[in-house]
């Protein structure tokens, strides 16, 4: 569910607002009650009250122009274990208003797109994305993802570093990716803010943001803070600095938290002082921010959830998670995705005990969430083969997977991860039309997708050379105009 509230440091006392009447009375002289003049509540200059603007840096995403449409003729996976032979999906003003078999009636005045012959899912989710903080070109000035100054970096916001002429955006959008949460890096305990994009040109960050989706919070545990500031002879210099680091903060953050509780209750002395940092973990332990945890290894996935059991929180997901079919069972008994890749290990110690069959293991229990993710600006063209490699490593070990519950890997399952299931993630009615029409089975290697749809906008279309969107920054680049392997200019 998309959290609505995005509150900061615990907003969930309602202050006695414009006045105090209600909160103090004194016995007047002969015992009668007679209530204290009120103190009328004192407006703070502005950005020192978090409450007064809630979202500084506001969505002004606007769907591009669309029309009424039905989908048909086509196999359709809708992202809910459901496979549909020569299905219809009808999309109006940029939603999913029907979809079904072929007798489902398509409305007068809508267009139909013929997809006979080809496949239908829901747009890609990719959960973990760094485009736009580290985009292409890979140079140092173009650097953003990882203030990697100071083990706590909770009050940088990674949308402030996104750039988003970043040409990854196209190659992503031409792999059927609609959405993105783009993370900061793995170098901190606490990394900064994560945000959720719809992959559509735009100049502004702004105009990508997903409007009201939630945020998260990029944590990381293992080996990345603590070499990194080990090395600087500082603490988290081990695996237990990491967790006295992780609990200092979050004692932190609930002092802070009740300062502003009881300031907001009374109205007496001075209020605290804005705290950026301790103001987005005070917003994970009200839930209003989610936990997107960078977590390899079993055992100190374990140590996570005993933290947040000691404080009160939630983990969202585990990120990386190459160990969790190891304890596959706990993480969906306590409601908590892992957002995974196939094949990628090996290369520091806590990435050696991988499995390719890790998703297949983590999403067979009842209520679990398996998410495969990229981590990287190629793989993320090409998520349905990664889905497509885990699931043949989860078949070839007596697993019985379908490929309709396998597409929600990088589909519904990954918009849970992140908090937007209630608008994306799947093709069922009043949901946002984000579609992908591939020209085959999107679990063969020989697939591509033919036309990807954002809130029922086409915004990409392999055919047409005007849906093929190119950033400023590719304009003029060698081989900018020239066509590749047959492919009209432009498409990826």
């Amino acid at each position: 569910m998309i959290r609505r509230s995005l509150r900061g440091p615990s907003l969930a006392v309602v202050v006695c607002a414009a006045a105090l009447s209600a909160c103090a009375t004194t016995s007047g002289s002969g015992g009668d009650e007679a209530a204290t003049p009120a103190r009328e509540a004192r407006a703070l200059p502005a950005g020192l009250d978090y409450a007064a603007n809630p979202d500084p840096f506001p969505s002004t995403y606007e769907p591009l122009p669309r029309d009424n449409m039905a989908i048909v003729g086509a196999t359709i996976f809708t992202g809910t274990d459901q496979r549909i032979e020569n299905g219809v999906v009808v999309i109006t003003d940029g939603r999913i208003t029907a979809i079904g078999g072929a007798d489902t009636p398509v409305p007068g005045g809508h267009r139909v797109v013929d997809a006979r012959g080809r496949f239908v899912t829901p747009g890609i989710i990719d959960v973990h994305s760094h485009l736009g903080v580290y985009p292409s070109p890979g140079v140092t000035g173009m650097s953003d993802g990882n203030e990697a100054t100071s083990p706590n970096t909770a009050q940088v916001w990674a949308e402030h570093s996104i750039w988003p002429q970043d040409p990854g955006f196209n190659t992503a959008r031409a792999g059927g990716v609609t959405t993105l949460q783009i993370l900061p890096g793995s170098a901190n305990l606490f990394g900064g803010r994560a945000v959720t994009v719809r992959n559509i040109p735009s100049i502004t960050m702004q105009g990508m943001k997903f409007p009201d989706a939630p945020y998260g919070v990029k944590m990381a545990c293992g080996e990345n803070p603590s070499r990194v500031y080990g090395n600087r002879n500082q603490s988290p210099a081990t695996g237990m600095g990491n967790v006295a680091g992780y609990r200092a903060a979050f004692i932190a953050a609930q002092d802070y938290r009740d300062k502003w509780d009881r300031w907001r209750e009374t109205g007496e002395g001075s209020p605290p002082t804005r705290n950026l940092q301790n103001e987005t973990l005070a917003g994970v332990l009200d839930g209003s921010i989610m936990v997107q945890n960078h977590c390899y290894r079993a055992d100190e996935m374990a140590v996570m959830m005993d933290i947040a059991d000691e404080f009160g929180f939630r983990i969202t997901a585990f990120h990386h998670a190459v160990e969790a079919y190891k304890l596959a069972p706990q993480l969906a008994e306590a409601g908590i995705c892992a957002d995974m890749w196939t094949g990628w290990w090996g290369f520091k110690m806590e990435a050696l005990d991988a499995v390719e069959e890790n998703a297949a293991l983590v999403d067979a229990p009842d209520g679990s969430c398996a998410v495969i993710h990229s981590d990287d600006a190629q793989l993320t063209q090409r998520l349905n083969q990664e889905v497509a490699a885990a699931l043949a490593a989860g078949r070839r070990a007596g697993l019985n997977i379908t490929e309709e519950r396998a597409i929600s890997w990088i589909t519904s399952n990954a918009a849970r991860s992140i908090g937007i299931a209630d608008e994306t993630g799947s093709l069922e009615p009043g949901k946002r039309a984000d579609v992908v029409i591939w020209s085959a089975n999107p679990f063969s290697v020989y697939a591509r997708a033919d036309q990807v749809y954002i809130d029922g906008a086409l915004t990409f279309d392999r055919a047409d050379p005007r849906y093929q969107p190119l950033s400023d920054f590719e304009l003029g680049q060698p081989g900018y105009g020239l066509s590749a392997a047959n492919i009209a200019s432009g498409a990826r």
